[in-house]
């Protein structure tokens, strides 16, 4: 007999992952397909997105895939409420879809890096979260989870409109935590640090472990997967009393003075 009460299982959860046709979100659909969940993958990408789905289905875990562009508040809206007709509900929204727009402040190019970074990595976050609050009501106990990065705790030369971004999931995070918690939804974020993904895929493996080395207590990059525990720790029903934490995942990146 367990001497326990709060379950660690979140088998039957319905759960919403954006961005998940590759790397983090790629990782946490199937890791959360791997602990039961039913996953409703989003991603812009449909062929990327289909193989993803094919993987979940092959091991017997229920998901379906759903096209959409975050960039468009109706795509959004319409996509979330049929996830909720398809499996009944929502139950856990794990806003990951990201982008990286890098320019220097007086690049010509400056202000659309700046709209399409607010737009998709902040603005797309209020969206989805919007259209799911109705479902997560209902749940009888909602998990949002926003992807924010270690750039919101810190900064990179020419990196403002992703700094700026991922600074404002933090900050909506701990106001949507306060907001909602007499409801009994939980609002989180992580802040993932150096992770092998898409968006470092150009960064050489001397330049990965010359920066590893000097900024990275664990002295390395991270998986995906291992990203995605995180954001499963913040999604259990035992994680009832964590709300409007930014929990970094980045090997110990942001503790290191030198």
């Amino acid at each position: 007999m367990k001497l326990s009460e709060l379950s660690r299982s979140i088998e039957g959860k319905v759960a919403i992952v954006t961005g998940a046709a590759s790397g983090m979100g790629r990782a946490t659909a199937r890791l959360f397909a791997d602990e039961g969940a039913r996953v409703a993958a989003l991603d812009i990408n449909a062929g990327p997105l289909e193989v993803v789905v094919s993987e979940i289905e092959q091991a017997g875990c229920p998901v379906r895939g759903w096209t959409v562009d975050l960039d468009d508040a109706d795509a959004i809206k319409r996509t979330i409420d049929e996830v909720a007709e398809h499996f009944g509900g929502v139950d856990i929204l794990v806003n990951n879809a990201g982008i990286s727009r890098f320019a220097p402040i007086d690049d010509e190019d400056y202000e659309a890096a700046w709209d399409i970074s607010l737009s998709v990595l902040l603005k797309a976050h209020t969206r989805t979260i919007r259209a799911a609050l109705p479902f997560l009501r209902q749940s009888d106990g909602g998990r949002i989870v926003n992807i924010a990065s270690t750039e919101g705790l810190g900064a990179t030369k020419f990196g403002s409109p992703y700094t700026a971004a991922k600074t404002g999931v933090i900050g909506l995070t701990r106001s949507l935590a306060v907001e909602l918690g007499t409801e009994g939804i939980t609002v989180n974020c992580i802040c993932p640090g150096p992770i092998r993904t898409g968006m470092t895929q150009a960064i050489s493996e001397g330049d990965k472990a010359e920066f590893a080395r000097r900024r990275v207590a664990l002295k390395r990059y991270a998986e995906p997967e291992e990203v995605a525990h995180g954001t499963l720790s913040l999604v259990l029903p035992a994680s009832s009393f964590i709300t409007g934490v930014a929990l970094p995942v980045d090997g110990g990146l942001t503790i290191r003075n030198a």
